[in-house]
């Protein structure tokens, strides 16, 4: 009885003195948050971005509106909705996301619609904004990777022991994960 006495206390003792993982657990939470906070960023500049190519692409294209209304009602959507702490939760995850897909979609077919209009193509703004564009979505795709990989080492810290001791305790939960739109997984078919 002793010796488990003994055992049990240096094992209470080290599990005490490491924190029970609990600042690890912490810093890897707030990684995480930290990593969605740039995403929501270059998500934001985008959508910042949309009215000026919209209303430079609108002097060319003004029968178009049908391009103009759908970019209109995505932008709507991912205006009036709010994320508070939208990676706890992966059905709100799941709609923000479907919600970053459909204003994607819409600025693809606008940008589809230059091929349409040789002057267009042209204008110093336009190409500036394309550009601008082109270089957001870039970092649009790594700020997403980097939370990606974030949230993939707090949920294996928070599956792993000790953590999952410490992470049941303090009601630690998993985080969600961004993933690609079903149609990315076909592939594109190319004609010339």
């Amino acid at each position: 009885m002793k010796k488990f006495f003994y055992t049990f206390t240096i094992f209470l003792c080290f599990f005490l003195l490491s924190g029970c993982g609990y600042n690890g657990l912490i810093d890897k939470r707030e990684a995480v948050e930290q990593q969605w906070a740039n995403v929501e960023n270059q998500y934001q500049k985008r959508q910042d971005l949309v009215p000026n190519l919209v209303a430079t692409v609108k002097g060319y294209a003004s029968h178009e509106e049908g391009v103009f209304t759908q970019i209109a009602e995505a932008r709507s959507k991912l205006g009036g909705t709010v994320y508070a702490d939208i990676t706890d939760n992966p059905e709100k995850f799941e709609q923000f996301q479907n919600a970053q897909n459909t204003l994607s979609a819409s600025l693809g077919r606008l940008l589809a619609l230059t091929e349409n209009y040789p002057d267009l193509k042209a204008n110093e703004q336009f190409l500036d904004l394309q550009s601008q564009l082109e270089g957001i979505e870039n970092r649009i795709s790594t700020e997403r990777k980097r939370y990606n990989d974030s949230v993939g080492e707090y949920n294996k810290a928070i599956q792993k022991f000790p953590g999952v001791v410490t992470a049941k305790i303090f009601g630690f939960t998993k985080k969600a994960y961004f993933h690609s739109d079903e149609a990315a997984a076909k592939a594109p078919v190319v004609s010339f």
